[in-house]
């Protein structure tokens, strides 16, 4: 069973914020919603042979410790899980099929939680919305009987 502080997402503005009661309490979602939001949405730190969207590499740019980003608390896990996903790395990204395949084994990735959670793994769907100047990505992730469908724009 899930025990979270509820979030709400604002499709608009792409951004999560927290929810209050009327009485200004904050509310408990039992669902795995906010997880799966901040599993989604938080920056996983890119792998040390991920391309950056920058185009910067370690031999192009001198190394700093935030260009590969990362969940500041990934670094007190004692077992050594990362948090979030690694979709940021997709900011430059065209509408290629390997970008789709991309999204979807990141989802994953970001997701893999899901299945010691639950008995069950995260179901993933990523799809093409629209092509062509302005393409968007889809993607539909499920986890027990929640589900989220977001969409981002990526270079044609």
């Amino acid at each position: 069973m899930f025990y979270d502080l509820a979030l709400a997402y604002d499709p608009d503005q792409r951004k999560c914020d927290l929810v209050l009661a009327d009485d200004c309490d904050l509310l408990i979602d039992e669902t795995p919603v906010p997880a799966m939001l901040l599993s989604i949405g938080l920056d996983r730190r890119a792998a040390p042979d991920d391309p950056l969207p920058e185009g910067r590499t370690q031999f192009l740019a001198p190394v700093s410790f935030s260009e590969r980003r990362g969940c500041a608390g990934d670094a007190l896990d004692p077992a050594g899980q990362m948090t979030g996903s690694r979709l940021w790395l997709l900011d430059r990204a065209k509408a290629t099929e390997t970008t789709r395949q991309l999204t979807e084994y990141w989802l994953e990735e970001a997701l893999s939680w899901a299945e010691p959670e639950t008995g069950e793994p995260a179901e993933i769907e990523v799809g093409w919305l629209q092509t062509g100047a302005t393409s968007i990505l889809g993607y539909r992730a499920q986890v027990d009987d929640a589900s989220l469908s977001l969409s981002r724009r990526v270079g044609a």
